[in-house]
């Protein structure tokens, strides 16, 4: 292996489906690039979890392509930084043996321990206390649930982490969290970025059962000799804290001064504006995550992106999907093309695209997905686009959220796999009614954002400084404004619907599913 070479870090990025890791040197080029997937399971209803021993072998994996596809290039492996999926949830014992899988944040095993807590001021002061709103998603909320239906399990757990960190104490030996993950726990407190006492209590843990928490721009230990052998990088290589994928999606597109909203659609969505102060909106409806020492990201997460897509194309549309595929075609591609030849409101056709529960700005996990206004004259095109619609629709909901709660949105930069799309990119634009902007070369937020932070780490930029220099605009795609007034008055109809559906939704719940 080289010793010389532009120093680059590669930001690991563990998602819900993928680890992408990217090498980018300290001016912000990307130099190399990765990745490995890995498949959602779901065990039993409500439960969605991830083979922790895939997901870790897909780290190795990518890490490994993309240090090797790094120094091809001329450049040398400086230090590795992390973005990680929020929410997740791993137990471990005295031995650091897996006492369960990665629950993910798309787990709603949990509904019922929400549903109990969420509206009580102790649910509504855990919130305000946390950053974090009770919902299935949340580790608290989730512990709750472990210590209730398997206490066995539950008492048998020396540590409960995330997935990040298992992959850290796999490569350092260290267990250490970094702050901001930990701000999406539900468990932490955002006024003194330390372990709140109420949580604590209200989950049954000792903070002993937590790791340790440091920054974002920590240095938290040095590969271990057996990882620098999986990896083929050099023993000793530094190990950067990094954060959570929202808050660095924020960091990696240059949404770091209040006003400028970040918005990502990947497997699910989210929309965060940085605020200098923590904060939650009085009615509940946003998140406030931590992304430095002193900067917060305020926003709302959409548990139905991508996977709504994926979705449509595997279980409605599998012959459209087939078709595109023997003709080379990506069968994404071959559905947002439907959708296109669709007008703006699909003929008065709505689809509630709620197809895993859903987060914000309703928080209930009781919800589920519908198809509303249904005619004659609708065909499957209309189903896809009225689906596609209401992603871009949930998102309008969480940008009215986030305005209510103070910081106003001046500008939206966008990232994700849906992106790669001009027709998803334009058809969100009109949803929103806002210009759309985005990053020079496609920067993958997240991975970008971790790999700032490698940097600074190191002593080779200043974090928001090089966030505001090197984010460069490549393309800005304003709205249409006919196509945007329509869906403009058709909001308030989908927001009311998942309220409306509500009896609905709990009644079906109580239908058996199949077994398997």
């Amino acid at each position: 292996m080289s010793a010389t070479g532009t120093p680059v870090v590669l930001g690991v990025d563990l998602g819900t489906t993928s680890t992408k890791v990217v090498a980018f040197d300290a001016a912000g080029r990307e130099r190399a690039a990765a990745g490995a997937g890995y498949a959602l399971r779901e065990p039993a209803p409500g439960h969605v979890e991830l083979d922790a021993a895939e997901v870790l072998a897909a780290a190795v994996r990518a890490a490994r392509d993309a240090a090797a596809r790094a120094r091809a290039a001329g450049c040398t492996v400086a230090a590795l930084s992390f973005s990680s999926a929020m929410h997740s949830l791993v137990g471990v014992d005295g031995d650091g043996r897996l006492l369960t899988q990665v629950i993910t944040w798309a787990d709603t095993r949990a509904t019922e321990e929400a549903e109990e807590l969420r509206p009580t001021e102790h649910g509504r002061a855990l919130h305000r206390a946390t950053g974090t709103p009770v919902h299935p998603m949340s580790p608290l909320v989730k512990l709750v649930h472990l210590r209730r239906h398997q206490p066995a399990l539950f008492a048998a757990a020396r540590r409960w982490v995330q997935v990040k960190d298992l992959l850290v104490h796999r490569w350092t030996g260290t267990w250490v969290t970094d702050r901001s993950t930990a701000s999406a726990t539900g468990l932490l407190e955002l006024a003194t970025g330390d372990w709140s006492g109420d949580a604590l209590r209200t989950a049954g843990l000792s903070p002993l059962q937590l790791p340790p928490v440091a920054a974002a721009t920590a240095v938290v230990g040095t590969l271990t000799a057996a990882a620098a052998r999986e990896l083929d990088l050099p023993a000793r290589t530094p190990v950067v804290a990094g954060g959570a994928d929202g808050p660095l999606a924020n960091l990696g597109v240059g949404a770091v001064v209040p006003g400028t909203a970040a918005l990502s659609i990947g497997t699910s969505g989210a929309l965060r504006v940085a605020a200098r102060t923590p904060r939650v909106d009085a009615a509940g409806r946003t998140f406030c995550y931590s992304l430095t020492d002193d900067l917060w990201v305020v926003g709302g997460a959409t548990t139905n992106g991508g996977v709504v897509l994926r979705w449509l194309a595997e279980e409605l549309l599998p012959d459209v999907s087939e078709q595109a595929a023997e003709l080379g075609d990506l069968p994404e591609e071959a559905l947002l093309e439907m959708a296109a030849r669709v007008p703006a409101g699909a003929e008065g056709l709505l689809v509630l695209p709620h197809l895993l529960s859903e987060r914000a700005p309703q928080w209930s996990a009781l919800t589920s997905g519908a198809v509303v206004g249904l005619q004659r004259r609708h065909g499957r095109a209309h189903v896809v686009r009225a689906a596609l619609e209401g992603v871009c629709q949930q998102l309008a909901l969480v940008a009215d959220s986030v305005e209510a709660a103070g910081p106003a949105i001046d500008e939206v930069r966008a990232t994700g796999g849906f992106a790669r799309s001009a027709v998803w990119r334009q058809l969100l634009a009109d949803v929103l009614g806002r210009p759309l902007s985005f990053a020079a070369g496609g920067q993958e937020g997240s991975s970008f954002g971790a790999a700032l932070v490698g940097h600074h780490a190191l002593g080779h930029l200043d974090l928001l400084e090089a966030s505001r220099r090197e984010v460069r605009i490549g393309e800005v795609v304003e709205p249409r404004a006919a196509d945007a007034a329509v869906h403009a008055r058709l909001r308030p109809v989908f927001a009311s619907l998942a309220d409306a559906l509500a009896p609905a939704f709990r009644a079906l719940r109580q239908v058996p599913a199949a077994p398997g």
